[in-house]
């Protein structure tokens, strides 16, 4: 006799698991509050669909904190493992300019995640919309719209707290700190980061882009752009260190990043370009030798004396390290991604809930933490497939 598997919510790990699980051995019912699945999925898609990154797998471990939280799961469910799926069930991929994974031109958001569905259904899984979980019984079933459910296995993948429009919103939360499950409060991670901005600078540059920059914190590095906004800044460089931010501001209410404007420039370099130009103007030569924008020359100007801002190896040593004082996170709704949720020691190794056996934790609501650019897609699908594959051959 087959057994039964819960799935509470319908996010990107949701969705590998129940297409890894053997429905052989199983019956598996998704749970989805919402009236559609994969609404988070959508949201991923908005501004250019990036599934998964192709840099070799151990180098994509680390970008994970803490990287040995879905180290097992990477290594079982590689990028390459996620893009032959793909492939296999329809969605051929493409690696784009800046290494990013993405389904090939002409393939909308809505189409993989229809592809994905439709795979799913074909399979067996089950689907019931509208259906909530807001607790367990005395007995620890589940309770999803008042009424009781009995099953075998059950495994939640309820989202981090971000994106509330898409049912994403940590309302479980409580239920599960009431329940004796350890958890943590949710804080914004892939977000805008305040700064205090000069009124005359942001006034001029807000919306500018900062490019080709790498942006340091503490001991992490992060190449990319940047884009300065009236709360501060955001973009691809900054996001990475969202756990260096977090750890400075909590410490000492502010955290001190620096950019690097010239990232392919040693210091040495910056110096002769400035040093042994022929033009005399020194912001004609940011200009024209180093190619710094307006905007880059604009916060050397603001920060720097008017004598500083004329030393050759004062000037050059701020083009590579910049300061920029953080004030704040951005708000959690607005936020790519969140940590925070199911604390790491909540769960054993295969994501089992140590206070409620046979039930399971995957996905973004357990806290971890990765940056944009395929990662969280990855960290999530990849949690399923191990789950499912554990689930397989144990249980």
């Amino acid at each position: 006799m087959k057994k039964s598997i819960s799935i509470i919510g319908s996010g990107p790990s949701a969705l590998l698991l129940a297409a890894f699980l053997d429905i052989k051995k199983f019956d598996v019912t998704i749970y989805e509050k919402n009236k559609t699945a994969g609404r988070k999925l959508l949201v991923a898609g908005k501004g250019g669909f990036n599934l998964t990154h192709s840099e070799p797998i151990l180098d994509f471990i680390e970008r994970y904190t803490p990287n040995d939280v879905l180290k097992n799961a990477l290594l079982k469910f590689t990028n390459d493992d996620f893009r032959n799926w793909l492939q296999s069930i329809g969605i051929p991929t493409y690696i784009g300019s800046s290494k990013r994974i993405y389904p090939e031109e002409g393939i909308k958001p809505i189409t993989v995640l229809n592809t994905i569905l439709n795979h799913l259904k074909e399979k067996g899984i089950v689907f019931k919309y509208e259906h909530t979980f807001s607790g367990w019984d005395v007995e620890s079933n589940l309770i999803i719209n008042d009424k009781i459910i009995h099953s075998d296995y059950t495994v939640f993948s309820l989202g981090g707290a971000s994106w509330k429009i898409t049912g994403s919103d940590g309302s479980w939360l409580e239920t599960f700190q009431e329940k004796g499950v350890k958890t943590l409060p949710f804080e914004a991670s892939n977000c805008a980061f305040k700064i205090d901005w000069n009124p005359d600078f942001i006034k001029q540059n807000e919306g500018n882009p900062l490019k080709n920059i790498a942006i340091s914190c503490a001991d992490k590095t992060q190449k990319g752009e940047a884009v300065i906004t009236k709360f501060g800044i955001e973009g691809n460089a900054i996001y990475a260190l969202s756990p260096q931010i977090r750890v400075q501001l909590k410490s000492e209410e502010k955290a001190i990043v620096y950019i690097d404007f010239k990232p392919t420039f040693s210091l040495e370099e910056v110096s002769n370009k400035i040093v042994n130009s022929s033009f005399k103007n020194t912001t004609q030569i940011l200009k024209k030798e180093l190619k710094l924008s307006a905007s880059q020359i604009e916060l050397l100007k603001i920060h720097l004396s008017k004598e500083a801002y004329l030393n050759a190896a004062i000037l050059s040593k701020n083009i590579k390290k910049f300061p920029l004082e953080i004030t704040d996170l951005g708000k959690l709704n607005a936020a790519i991604s969140t940590v925070g949720g199911i604390e790491l020691n909540a769960v054993d190794t295969h994501f089992q809930l140590h206070k409620i056996p046979n039930q399971f934790c995957i996905g973004e609501m357990l806290n971890w933490d990765a940056p944009t650019g395929g990662y969280l897609i990855q960290g999530c699908a990849s949690s399923g497939v191990y789950l499912a594959k554990h689930i397989n051959k144990n249980l």
